[in-house]
Order: C-alpha cells, then structure tokens, then sequence
C-alpha cells in the first residue's frame, strides 16, 4: 500500500483529486477535531451502518493512524492521509498562496511535518497531478504482515497451496535482565541492494518442490522496541516445506542482505557491525 500524507489548506481536496487519478482501491483519511460525545451508539466501541449494495458508514474510537494503516493495508492499494503533520509518512505539504502571506513574514506559513517532505505545493488547485501520482509511486510501500500474507494467497498457484508459514522479526528490548534497554534499532541500506538480493534469494527458494512463494519485507529507518521490524512469507504445498523454507528465508536474510543496524539504548547508542 503506497500512503501519502497532505497537510496544509486544500488538504483534503488534493488528496481527492489524487485519488481520481488512481486505478485500484484508494482510500482518503481525514483528521477532524475530538467529538464532543462519543461517535456511534451509547456503550458501544464502534457501530457501522450496512446497506445492500455494500456501501457502508461506521463510527467508533481507541483508533489511531498507525493502526488504521496497519489494517488496511492487506486489501488497499492507495492511501491519502489529509491534515495529520504529526505522521511519520511521506507527505506533501501545501503553503498556501502568497498573496496570503503576512508582511511582516519572511514567506508562506509551512506546517512542520515528521515525515519526509516529498513535494511542496503553493495552491492545491493548480498543483502537478501527474507528478505528485509520479512521487506517490516513488515511496516505500507501507508492509505489514497482513498484506504480505494477502498477497501469497493471490498467487496464481495458490490453490494449489495448502499452507502459509510466516516470520516475524521484532525489536527486542531486552536479552536478559540486566542488560540496558533498547529503546529502537535503526536500520540503513544501500538504495535498491537489500530488495534486490531479497529477491534473489526469494526466487532460489521458489525454485524448491511445493514452494509456490516467498515474500519478504526488512524496514528501513528508525523502529522503536516492541515495534516489528521484518516479515518473511512462505506460500506451499505442505507444512514441512513452508516450515523449513521460512526458516532457510529468515536465515539467509540475516546473513546475505546488507543491512546496517544501530542500536539505541537508554545509555547511548552504536552501530552493531562495529562491535563483532
């Protein structure tokens, strides 16, 4: 799933005429202020409204961005995230016209953004469409677990298939009791190396009897403890070959893709391959 964030005025508009241009299922999300009463019947923890022709509205709380990012991701193609600065996402920011600017101002007023900054734009009206859907399909996909496992069960063999075995790597905060707690790992790449030789060793793993699929997914960039880190997907015939072809996967992973690891404790931080 290819998500974009669009802060500034016009937000929720850009992202609207964004997603016309799009094949595939594309899916808006608006930040709107905090109700004033719950959202949805009393008692409930949401409450959705179905219509025969599938149409559907539904309302609720305890949600936020991530998680309705994760949840999504398994079965949407597109993501405009519209009026949330605070995402770590790739986003397009909107200055607003200039005409608007104060005098006294050195240039238009810019919401600060977490994620990367992609693309600027003065007024959403006239903005580049083409070039923005260009950039969209520039960015990392948005990966989890769900979507990977999605993805295996549409290959063309998979009802030739009668097992999914998956990995799922995560930050650990701790290897014993008394160890300084790790608070995130960071990851870098060389652009374009890791996915190519995950490919490889995905294709040579493919290539075994019953093995209908391997996907794999590592994030880059900064991941706090708790958080997932990487997925390894194994679409087969029987338990026993996607059993042991998710734990060939994992393996050759870990010692053939070049990854570079800094782990960031409560007490400092350091880069892993410097230490062994």
């Amino acid at each position: 799933m290819h998500t974009l964030g669009i802060v500034g005025p016009g937000a929720s508009d850009l992202a609207e005429r964004l997603a016309a241009r799009l094949d595939g299922r594309v899916v808006t999300v608006e930040s709107f202020p905090s109700a004033d009463a719950p959202l949805g019947a009393p008692d409930t923890d949401a409450a959705y409204g179905l219509a025969d022709d599938g149409s559907w509205i539904g309302a609720g709380g305890d949600c936020d961005l991530d998680t309705l990012l994760d949840d999504l991701a398994p079965d949407t193609d597109y993501l405009f995230a519209a009026g949330f600065p605070d995402a770590d996402l790739p986003t397009v920011r909107i200055t607003g016209d200039s005409e608007e600017t104060s005098a006294t101002s050195d240039g238009p007023a810019e919401t600060e953004v977490t994620g990367s900054l992609v693309a600027e734009v003065s007024d959403p009206a006239d903005a580049d469409l083409a070039g923005l859907v260009e950039t969209l399909h520039a960015t990392e996909p948005h990966v989890t677990l769900g979507s990977l496992v999605a993805e295996a069960k549409r290959h063309p063999d998979a009802e030739r298939s009668g097992a999914i075995a998956t990995f799922t790597g995560r930050v650990r905060a701790k290897d014993a009791e008394d160890d300084d707690r790790t608070t995130a790992l960071e990851f870098e790449t060389y652009e374009g190396v890791a996915d190519q030789r995950m490919a490889t060793i995905s294709e040579e793993l493919e290539s075994r009897d019953g093995v209908h699929a391997v996907l794999m997914h590592h994030r880059t960039g900064y991941v706090a403890d708790g958080e997932d880190i990487v997925f390894v997907v194994v679409l087969a015939g029987h338990r026993r070959e996607a059993f042991r072809t998710v734990e060939d996967g994992i393996d050759r992973l870990k010692d053939e893709v070049p990854i570079f690891k800094r782990e960031i404790t409560v007490d400092g931080d350091f880069w892993v391959h410097d230490r062994e």
